[in-house]
């Protein structure tokens, strides 16, 4: 959508164009076309979808929409009275697909549909806009002529984000669902707007010390159910929550307290609703005909056709939609893996192999690279991070080298051994300690990403908290430890909603979380633990500035599975930030345990989870600890420490 009314201009209609007036206005030049076919036009929300304009004084719509094997396509809505035979469109005279027309007098906020009849089969459909950055509200299934105006005040923001892109910086990610986070009304039933959300949300996340939010998708979905993950509208923020402008203004309020904010991207999959991409003109347009390529049998969805020019320009053209238009710091890529393997959840005969006999869906390849070359060369200090869960090489390194060019990537190996591990019995952790430790096996291997994330909370799996062994009290111990493990580890860090203050039930997409626990001190401990963890991770060097670098870290002693005990170091540029580590996974008080250190000084406890303020037992080491001339863990000193019951501590030498 123009920012404003646009003036437009055509020139000499080339040589072969039609002469009619009904061709003469256009918002797509040749070059436009010729960038579109090629797969290369990564702005097309400039040129297709409804842009309010002025033509030969004047003012109305100017409407434009690829359905190539359409033999009739009008624009319908409720000023014509859904009447297909009243604003019939015309397709370009060069063969792109593309049909145009400009409607007078038409105004924000008219619904609209594109009729269209296909050529193949007789078949005809409403279709919403695929590019309309409005939509009706679900179960409503239009889409709205809008003009996305915004007066941006992020300014020094956006300047800060490149000045500082290429320096080290924490990243401490809250992973959060926009429609169950809070609720308002007398029940709970009504929706926080993203006008309410601004005036919460970046207070909050201040005061908890996060640097960024993700968003579960924001952009339109029919089934509220799917939690955004079934889109249709590419290009429109869910008016579920209000307009475009109010979420241009919630992102802009975060800016202002200093957050980012990533949005989840789906270009994996998309529904089978009518009023959506699925047999666009009567002919599989967006997805691959043979199910065998083109449906998702674990969604129930349907497949892009990565290998179709225009489909790929589509795809990214939403990527940098929501760069450009709404400032957003971040794109994470969900279900990136199913993308990748031909096979994803097929038995044999369920696939078709590529052009090589191999399970790799090339065309997805080619897709990826492409949209992560796209946005560096525009956004270069925009994070695009992939949920990706194999072992497929390369996903965080350059496309240049031969990767596929994400800059991080979630590590759901850590995720999954490191929840088990703290499932465990105490009693039995000591034949398991190796799933604690064998995330430093590849944890360099690309650029990580520590997820505890929604769907871990869903599906029958509980809580976090509920994945705790122990009574109530060990609990809440197991979970500021495993917090502390988490931020202490290597990798930029992520938390879903609720499990800062051990939200006790499973997340439900149609209530808000628990809030009232915070009333409660177990949990209104925890929150405060977590936010001095935020606050020490931003402080400390040691932990952000070598994220993905293995001189970074360094274990000190893995080898006492019997106590239960491991201990590491973190490094950063200095030496003097070096940080030191030691988790006991035992609800059993160590006294005098000697850790190695590496030269004379005093050390000083920086981060205990025991703490009293943490409803911990308060088992702490206080004052300045001594390192003594007796070698341990390779190192020419030691220290003895108090460790705390199933604890974390982390230690600093006091200079």
């Amino acid at each position: 959508m123009n920012d404003d009314h646009t003036n437009l201009t055509t020139d000499a209609n080339p040589a072969g164009a039609p002469d009619s007036d009904a061709d003469a206005y256009s918002l797509l030049s040749d070059f436009d076309i010729h960038l579109f076919r090629e797969g290369n036009h990564y702005s097309l929300y400039e040129k297709l979808g409804s842009h309010l304009i002025e033509y030969q004084g004047v003012k109305g719509v100017y409407f434009a929409v690829w359905a190539p094997n359409a033999q009739r396509v009008s624009v319908v809505g409720d000023f014509n009275g859904w009447n297909n035979d009243s604003n019939k469109m015309n397709p370009r005279w060069d063969g792109s697909g593309i049909w145009e027309t400009f409607i007078p007098s038409i105004e924000q906020g008219v619904t609209y549909k594109y009729f269209i009849e296909s050529s193949h089969n007789g078949y005809s459909v409403e279709k919403g806009d695929p590019f309309a950055i409005h939509w009706e509200t679900p179960p409503h299934t239009a889409t709205k002529v809008w003009d996305g105006t915004y007066e941006w005040s992020d300014q020094d923001w956006m300047v800060a984000r490149k000045e500082k892109a290429s320096e080290p910086q924490p990243m401490s990610v809250y992973e959060m669902h926009l429609g169950s986070w809070k609720r308002k009304g007398d029940d709970g039933e009504m929706f926080l707007t993203y006008r309410d959300l601004a005036e919460e949300l970046p207070t909050y996340l201040s005061w908890m010390g996060y640097t960024h939010v993700e968003f579960l998708p924001v952009m339109e979905h029919p089934f509220y159910g799917s939690w955004g993950y079934q889109l249709v509208g590419f290009f429109a923020p869910s008016s579920r929550y209000g307009t475009p402008q109010d979420f241009k203004y919630l992102v802009d309020k975060l800016h202002w307290a200093g957050i980012g904010v990533i949005l989840d991207w789906v270009p994996s999959h998309f529904p089978s609703d009518q009023h959506g991409l699925s047999y666009f003109d009567g002919t599989h347009l967006f997805e691959h005909e043979d199910p065998r390529q083109g449906y998702h049998p674990d969604w129930n969805s349907y497949i892009f056709n990565y290998g179709r020019n225009e489909v790929r320009a589509f795809l990214i053209s939403s990527a940098m939609y929501w760069l450009k238009e709404y400032h957003i710091d971040g794109l994470r890529v969900d279900a990136v893996a199913s993308m990748l393997y031909l096979d994803y959840s097929r038995e044999s005969g369920e696939w078709i192999p590529n052009q090589y006999g191999g399970r790799e869906n090339l065309e997805a390849l080619q897709f990826l690279r492409e949209f992560n070359d796209a946005v560096d060369a525009e956004f270069p200090e925009v994070q695009t991070i992939a949920e990706e869960s194999t072992a497929w090489p390369m996903v965080s390194r350059p496309t240049s080298v031969g990767g596929l060019g994400f800059e991080m990537k979630w590590m759901m190996g850590w995720m999954h051994d490191t929840l088990e591990y703290f499932s465990q019995d105490p009693v039995y952790r000591s034949y398991h300690q190796g799933m604690i430790t064998f995330s430093m096996m590849y944890a360099f291997t690309e650029n990580f990403m520590l997820p505890l994330s929604h769907d871990e909370v869903v599906h029958g799996k509980g809580p976090l908290i509920d994945k705790m062994p122990g009574d109530e009290w060990q609990k809440f111990a197991n979970l500021r430890t495993l917090y502390a493990y988490m931020y202490a580890h290597p990798g930029t860090k992520l938390l879903f909603m609720g499990g800062e203050f051990g939200q006790t039930q499973e997340w439900r997409h149609d209530q808000s979380l628990d809030w009232h626990l915070n009333e409660f001190t177990p949990h209104g401990s925890l929150q405060w633990m977590f936010k001095q963890l935020n606050e020490l991770y931003k402080s400390e060097p040691a932990l952000y500035e070598k994220p993905f670098d293995p001189s970074g870290f360094e274990w000190i002693d893995i080898g006492d599975y019997q106590n239960c005990v491991v201990s590491f170091a973190r490094k950063g540029h200095q030496p003097q930030n070096d940080l030191y580590v030691v988790m006991n996974l035992t609800p059993v008080v160590r006294e005098s345990y000697g850790i190695g250190m590496p030269h004379k000084g005093h050390l000083k406890e920086i981060f205990n989870t025991d703490h009293p303020d943490f409803w911990g037992s308060g088992v702490l080491n206080e004052g300045n600890l001594e390192t003594k001339p007796v070698p341990m863990h390779g190192r020419s000193r030691s220290v003895n420490l108090r460790l705390p019951p199933l604890g974390t501590i982390i230690l600093k030498y006091d200079r």
